[in-house]
């Protein structure tokens, strides 16, 4: 048995339909009018679906219900495929070498090989903490 189930069935809540619209209408008028820092003149496709947005998201958000579903089952999808992908990425590439390095100069960072002549595994506070009487009423 895995860890991790990936067949759960949570309920993920999108965002409204008017707020995807409102979003999506603010992010072409970005890429609209990103050319006049160049001096350059505006993308007039973005502009259109920039007003088509924000007109369909203020008058009638019912209809973007669609594209938002789509949206939505569009960035499930991508987040079992890249969170799984980054993850190993990092372990292979950071972790694991990280890892056979230590190993290869005699590191036990978290003291977990076993002494066999060692009478306890106890290891001394130095300084010593607290008293113990500061601990009664810890509250």
């Amino acid at each position: 048995m895995a860890h991790e189930s990936l067949q759960r069935q949570t309920e993920v809540k999108g965002s409204s339909d008017r707020a995807f619209g409102l979003v999506f209408g603010a992010f072409f008028l970005l890429i609209a009018l990103w050319p006049l820092l160049a001096a350059r003149p505006p993308r007039w496709w973005a502009v259109a679906a920039s007003a088509a947005f924000l007109l369909v998201a203020w008058l009638a958000p019912a209809l973007l219900k669609p594209l938002n579903r789509l949206w939505l089952q569009l960035g499930l999808l991508l987040h079992r495929i890249t969170s799984p992908v980054i993850l190993g990425i990092l372990f292979f590439v950071f972790f694991a070498p990280m890892g056979l390095v230590m190993r290869l100069f005699g590191k036990d960072l978290l003291r977990l090989r076993i002494d066999r002549q060692a009478s306890s595994y106890w290891i001394e506070r130095r300084p010593p903490g607290p008293p113990p009487e500061s601990l009664s009423n810890q509250f």
